[in-house]
């Protein structure tokens, strides 16, 4: 037990909590020591003694001082004092998995910081070191740092569940309030493609909270579609999502031999979704809504509309009520972006 001693000022009881809320707002109650007591008064411990409490008795005494646990696991993290305002104010919690980037500066103490997060996050079995998505599937390259040597986790939003492989198939947890958003679009009857489907986050959350005729769930990473299918038994959506593994090329193909045209396009791969494009409008009814995702610097998401537009163009569509959201940022001046759009079809 650790004590310090200062100036204290006994109270009887019944003048305890009078004396205390004074004591507080004229901000002279010492917060980092604890108040004493005996058989008949209550003893605070202050910075200094004010003329209106004189007529109380004044004693100096050693008080127990509180215990001051760590609130954050940058406080707990013994890295180096000069490389704490490196530590990062944010990272990815998908189920009981924590992904985290370091700078080249911290890699070195990687365990330590692993490690402060596992005591600061109860709910949290493992945390894993992780670099930038990139490729075709959207993968990243993982590595535990601390906790339970495994990439697999289930993921719950909005009462669903979501069985996912944070190592090899994309899942983003701060989307799901758009995911939510965009069922809630969605009206009776719908045929919806999903282009980019993953472990079907965006059309599960869909057939849940709408009434859509049918989803396409299209992805080419053959292990999301296998999670995509495990995800739609598991929220018993089966009867309202159709499961493909293709590529998104495919998609006019696919829809062809199906005899359908979407009301509702889902396309969300930020950096690529624009290179696709001119195979969504392909499957559009009369008229349809997109919901077109992006990566891009502020100064640059005009310039990816005019282009989207052309593409239109080209393919006899017309794009209107382009509705633009900036959903997260994703590095300075950098903003992960959301596009509503209504495409439709030029008359013959």
């Amino acid at each position: 037990m650790k004590v310090k001693e200062t100036t204290g000022i006994c109270v009887p009881f019944k003048d305890a909590e009078k004396i205390q809320k004074y004591l507080s707002e004229k901000k002279l109650l010492r917060t980092d020591l604890l108040l004493s007591k005996d058989k008949d008064y209550i003893c605070f411990p202050i910075k200094k003694v004010p003329k209106e409490l004189t007529s109380y008795k004044i004693i100096r005494k050693s008080f127990e001082k509180k215990e001051t646990k760590p609130t954050s696991y940058k406080e707990m993290t013994s890295i180096p004092k000069r490389l704490k305002h490196e530590l990062p104010t944010s990272y990815d919690i998908i189920g009981d998995i924590i992904l985290i980037k370091l700078t080249k500066k911290l890699l070195k103490y990687k365990k330590e910081i692993g490690e402060s997060l596992l005591k600061s996050n109860k709910n949290i079995k493992a945390v894993c070191l992780t670099e930038p998505i990139s490729g075709e599937f959207r993968t990243r390259n993982i590595k535990v740092i601390s906790g339970e040597e495994r990439t697999t986790t289930t993921h719950t939003e909005y009462g669903l569940t979501f069985k996912v492989n944070v190592e090899n198939t994309y899942f983003s947890p701060r989307l799901a309030t758009e995911r939510k958003r965009v069922a809630s679009l969605v009206k009776q009857g719908e045929i919806v493609v999903d282009m980019f489907a993953g472990v079907a986050p965006f059309s599960i959350m869909i057939a849940k909270y709408a009434n859509p005729k049918i989803i396409y769930s299209i992805d080419k990473n053959l292990d999301a579609v296998k999670y995509a299918q495990e995800n739609v038994r598991r929220n018993n959506v089966l009867d309202k999502i159709d499961v493909i593994h293709a590529d998104a090329k495919e998609v006019p193909d696919i829809l062809n031999k199906k005899d359908v045209k979407a009301d509702r396009i889902i396309m969300n791969l930020p950096f690529s979704a624009h290179l696709f494009f001119v195979y969504s409008l392909e499957v559009i009814k009369e008229c349809c809504v997109i919901h077109y995702y992006d990566i891009l610097k502020e100064e640059k998401i005009d310039e990816r509309i005019d282009e989207l537009k052309k593409i239109a163009e080209k393919n006899k569509t017309i794009l209107t009520n382009l509705d633009v959201r900036k959903i997260k940022t994703y590095a300075p001046r950098e903003f992960y972006i959301g596009i509503d759009i209504t495409a439709r079809k030029k008359p013959m």
